[in-house]
């Protein structure tokens, strides 16, 4: 489990492929390469990954087909600015809100102001039924609030700090995201979906 609250950034220094799935290099800070241990969980861009390896300057995970095709991390390129965060401690601060690390799908910057203001990103259908106005939705990691949604795009309002502490500043246009739909959300709609079907 995750905040979604970034204050660690680090880069894609490799990306092999392999028979299934494929194996991911991230450079990190010695503070977040203590906290990843083999087998501790790191989220990375949104996507909760296992550590498998870890040494002085970076750490490896390895990536199913599953994952490579649910998001980003299969298309970065090398050098890549990555949005890290080690998992919750017990008795941590929930300073965002609370992040599986499980992205639901993939989005696009469709409009961006240069600095802080209304950031707009598409978003499928089915992550547009779990998402409203002044909820929660993960970006690539990042814990933001919805100022505005439609049926496949949201807004969110960016601050100074949230700049200068993620990779957000780099973002071009048509840029993919990963997703995560506040869990509030998602169980909601599950649940209406599931009465639906039990009503017909």
């Amino acid at each position: 489990m995750f905040t979604g609250l970034i204050r660690e950034l680090g880069s894609l220094k490799g990306r092999e492929k392999r028979k299934e799935g494929a194996r991911l290099e991230i450079t990190a800070s010695p503070e977040l390469l203590l906290r990843a241990t083999v087998g501790s969980s790191i989220c990375v861009n949104g996507v909760c990954l296992t550590s498998t390896y870890v040494d002085g300057e970076s750490w490896i995970a390895e990536l199913s087909d599953e994952t490579l095709k649910k998001t980003s991390l299969g298309t970065l390129k090398i050098n890549t600015s990555l949005h890290l965060e080690p998992s919750l401690r017990l008795g941590d601060s929930l300073d965002g809100h609370l992040v599986s690390g499980h992205v639901d799908g993939l989005g696009n910057l469709i409009e961006r102001t240069d600095g802080e203001g209304l950031w707009k990103f598409s978003m499928p259908l089915f992550i547009g039924a779990m998402t409203a106005p002044k909820g929660s939705i993960t970006i690539d990691g990042i814990s933001l609030t919805v100022v505005e949604c439609g049926l496949d795009w949201l807004s969110v309002s960016l601050i100074p700090e949230t700049l200068r502490q993620t990779a957000l500043k780099d973002y071009r246009l048509n840029q993919q995201v990963n997703l995560e739909a506040d869990p509030m959300g998602r169980y909601i709609d599950h649940a209406l979906r599931m009465r639906s079907n039990l009503l017909n």
